[in-house]
C-alpha cells in the first residue's frame, strides 16, 4: 500500500461517526415531569428517533447532580433497554438556568473540573451513548470558563457523545431593527468556535421567538397580522445561518417546539399591539377553547403555526361582548384595532399560538434546505399533536 492510499484508509478508518454524510437524525427530549406518558407515547416510535434525550438532570447547589427522572427505575429502564436493542441513542440532559450558581462552578478551576468528571462517571457508569449539556443563563465574563470546560469534559468523555444544547441567536439588525444597537451587543456567553469543536452535535433552541425578531414583527404589524410565534422559520433560517458561520451544519441540530403560549393581547389604535405571555401548553388544551368558544383554529400565513383568539366570557362587557371582539386569528388584529380607535380606548383579548405537526414538517424541510443535520424535538410527552408522528416516519434515514 502506498504512502496516499495508507493516509486515505487511515483518514476513512478513523473518522468518527459524527462526521459521517448524509443522515438526517431526529432526537427528542422526554421531560421528568410527565415521564409515563412521554415514555408511554414514544416507546412504539422509538424506530422514527436516532436519539432520545431523557430530560432528567438538573445541577444541585453543590455542583452534583440530581435525577429527577430516577432513571433507574421504571419506566426509564425498560425504555432504555428497548431504545438500545432499536440502536437509538440514550443521551441524558444536565440542565440549569441558574447563571450564578454557573458563574460559581465554571470560574472555579477545582469545581469545574470535579463537574466534567461527576458527569463522564455518571455517563460510564450507568452505560449512556453520552450526554447533553444545556446551561442556559450564563454571564458573558463565563464565556472562557466554559469553553474550557467543554474541552475538558470532551477530553475525559471519550468515545462518548457531548451534545450541546444552546440558545437562538438572532442577527442584531433583526433583533434591533428600528432601534439603535446597545454597545455591548456582541457579549455572548457562549463561543460558537469552541462549541463547534468540542461539541459532536449542536442544538439550537430555535424556540420561544415571540418578538425577538423586531424586523419580522414591524412587517407584520404593518400588514395588520397578530406576531407572537414560537418559530417562524424566516427567523429560524436567519438563527442558523448565523450559527452555521462559526458551528459546521453537519453538527447543527434545529430546536423544534411541539407546545404553545397563550396571550393576553391589548389592541390599540393604528395597529398597536401588546402580548403579555400567560402560560403554556400543549395542543389538547387549544383544542378544549376551540370547542367550548365554537372557534375553528386558523393557520398563520407568516409562522405555519395554528392560532385562535377568543375573549374569556367573564371578560365580556356590556360595550365589549363575545360578538364584537375578533373571533378570529388571521383577522383579528385590524379588528381589534379598528374597535379601539373608534372608541378612542383598547380592547384586551386572549390569543393561542402552538406547533402542529404541519409547522413541524416545515422545519424538518427548512433543516433538509439549510443541510444542516437533522431536528431536536422539545419536547415528547404525550401531550404533543399525535400527528407528529406521521411526520417523522420515514424522516431519519
Amino acid at each position: 500500500m502506498n504512502r496516499l492510499k495508507y493516509v486515505l484508509f487511515l483518514s476513512l478508518f478513523l473518522m468518527p461517526f459524527s462526521a459521517h454524510a448524509g443522515t438526517f437524525e431526529v432526537s427528542g427530549w422526554i421531560p421528568y415531569w410527565r415521564t409515563a406518558t412521554g415514555t408511554a407515547d414514544t416507546l412504539p416510535h422509538l424506530d422514527k428517533l436516532t436519539e432520545v434525550n431523557p430530560f432528567v438532570y438538573t445541577l444541585k447547589s453543590d455542583g452534583t447532580l440530581s435525577d429527577n427522572g430516577k432513571l433507574d427505575e421504571e419506566p426509564w429502564k425498560s425504555f432504555i433497554a428497548e431504545a438500545k436493542r432499536k440502536k437509538v441513542r440514550v443521551i441524558p440532559t444536565i440542565m440549569t438556568s441558574n447563571g450564578d450558581l454557573l458563574h460559581e462552578i465554571l470560574s472555579n478551576q477545582k469545581t469545574r473540573i470535579a463537574l466534567a468528571e461527576r458527569i463522564t462517571k455518571e455517563v460510564k457508569t450507568k452505560g449512556y451513548d453520552g450526554i447533553d449539556i444545556d446551561f442556559e443563563g450564563k454571564r458573558a465574563e463565563d464565556k472562557e470558563y466554559f469553553a474550557t470546560f467543554l474541552k475538558g469534559l470532551s477530553m475525559r468523555m471519550g468515545n462518548k457523545w457531548v451534545m450541546c444544547t444552546i440558545e437562538a441567536r438572532t442577527p442584531l439588525d433583526s433583533r434591533y431593527y428600528g432601534t439603535e444597537i446597545p454597545s455591548d451587543a456582541t457579549m455572548y456567553a457562549n463561543d460558537f468556535k469552541a462549541i463547534n469543536k468540542y461539541c459532536d452535535r449542536v442544538r439550537i433552541m430555535a424556540y420561544d421567538q415571540q418578538g425577538i425578531d423586531l424586523k419580522l414583527a414591524a412587517a407584520a404589524a404593518s400588514s395588520s397580522q397578530l406576531y407572537a410565534p414560537l418559530a417562524d422559520p424566516a427567523w429560524v433560517e436567519k438563527v442558523v445561518n448565523l450559527a452555521a458561520k462559526d458551528i459546521k451544519r453537519s453538527k447543527i441540530m434545529i430546536g423544534v417546539p411541539t407546545y404553545g403560549y397563550e396571550y393576553s393581547v391589548t389592541a390599540y389604535a393604528n395597529n398597536e399591539y401588546i402580548y403579555d405571555i400567560l402560560w403554556s401548553f400543549n395542543p389538547g388544551y387549544a383544542l378544549q377553547i376551540a370547542s367550548q368558544y365554537g372557534i375553528t383554529p386558523e393557520r398563520s400565513s407568516l409562522s405555519g403555526e395554528m392560532m385562535l383568539t377568543y375573549t374569556p366570557l367573564e371578560n365580556t362587557t356590556a360595550t365589549t361582548t363575545v360578538s364584537s371582539v375578533p373571533r378570529g386569528a388571521l383577522v383579528a388584529a385590524s379588528a381589534a384595532s379598528m374597535y379601539a380607535t373608534a372608541y378612542n380606548s383598547n380592547l384586551k383579548f386572549r390569543m393561542l399560538n402552538w406547533v402542529d405537526a404541519h409547522a413541524v414538517q416545515q422545519k424538518i424541510d427548512l433543516a433538509k434546505k439549510l443541510k444542516v443535520r437533522g431536528i431536536s424535538i422539545f419536547k415528547l410527552d404525550g401531550g404533543q399533536d399525535p400527528a407528529i408522528w406521521g411526520v417523522l416516519t420515514g424522516v431519519k434515514k
